[in-house]
């Protein structure tokens, strides 16, 4: 008998998930993954931290770069789906998926991601400049990689996504011609390592003793790897941060407090409250943690505050 509920269970595994109601557009949709569009918001960071994102071409150039970095990120994924629909369907989450699922045919996501792919790159060199473009098919051919053969190769994994964060920090300061920091870029980098290190290591932590319910990349990890990274990660980001302060800053002359020195308590106190949730290892999606945690959300305002009468000299 518990042969047989075992063969039921792989069964219901193995088959596709009903579609859901909606048809084809909605499938499109979902596979887009809307939620995942936050993180582009990133695209900003550059000319904020320049004090340049107010101004209406500003604005308009942002959104555009906006747009364009999320039809990317939409044909990987379509791109993605399409390419692992017969292993989605055998996973108990993923076979919901609507290209595992059978809402969106492979042949369609292939084809709506692959005209993505191209228009996007084609619309950022035309509107955006070349610069632009030629970011937007490096991060294309990378992710590219990524979902056939990186995400199996042990820290380039890591890389691959920290690189993608990185890309949406850097692309909003090349479509306004925005000089970046050496320390900006640092302070990104080791940042979207610190976050994307600490769900690996969550993960790790959940999966330990369910082998196979999550990435099969997370077996080759061990937990004190992943925690040693996001600790790394952590110290640099930091250091990274107090020299982009202390350099951009200097000694203020109209301003009535040192704000951008200021807000390096609040950017502190940002990643130790985040490092709880990586040591408790319950540090998913990171605007999953920031959302729910309202100590964190609130020294997240904190911050935006200083560094906005930073950048306004007040």
């Amino acid at each position: 008998m518990a042969e047989t509920a075992v063969l039921r269970q792989r069964t219901r595994q193995e088959r596709p998930a009903p579609p859901r109601k909606g048809g084809l557009p909605a499938g499109l949709l979902r596979t887009a993954r809307p939620r995942q569009w936050i993180k582009n918001v990133l695209v900003v960071a550059a000319p904020a931290a320049a004090g340049e994102l107010f101004s209406r071409h500003a604005l308009i150039r942002l959104a555009l770069v906006f747009v364009l970095f999320t039809a990317c990120a939409a044909a990987v994924y379509l791109v993605n789906d399409a390419r692992d629909a017969d292993a989605d369907r055998a996973h108990p989450t993923k076979r919901h998926r609507p290209v595992a699922a059978g809402q969106v045919p492979v042949p369609v996501a292939y084809a709506v991601g692959g005209a993505l792919g191209l228009l996007a790159p084609a619309a950022a060199a035309w509107l955006c400049g070349p610069a632009v473009a030629a970011l937007l098919i490096a991060y294309l051919g990378m992710q590219l990689a990524y979902c056939i053969t990186l995400k199996h190769v042990l820290v380039v994994d890591l890389a691959v996504v920290t690189t993608g964060f990185l890309m949406r920090a850097m692309v909003g300061g090349l479509a306004l011609g925005i000089p970046l920091s050496r320390w900006f870029l640092i302070t990104t980098g080791f940042g979207a390592l610190f976050m994307v290190s600490a769900k690996r290591y969550s993960e790790a932590v959940q999966m330990a003793g369910k082998a196979g319910a999550t990435r099969a990349l997370l077996t080759e990890y061990t937990t004190g790897y992943l925690r040693f990274v996001w600790q790394l990660a952590a110290g640099v980001a930091v250091l990274g941060y107090c020299l982009w302060a202390m350099e951009e800053g200097g000694v203020p002359h109209t301003s009535v407090l040192p704000w951008r020195q200021l807000s390096m308590v609040a950017f502190i106190l940002a990643i130790l409250r985040y490092a709880v949730f990586a040591d408790r290892g319950t540090a998913g999606e990171p605007e999953d943690v920031v959302l729910r945690d309202r100590a964190l959300a609130l020294i997240g305002v904190v911050w935006v505050a200083m560094y906005g009468l930073a950048v306004a000299n007040w």
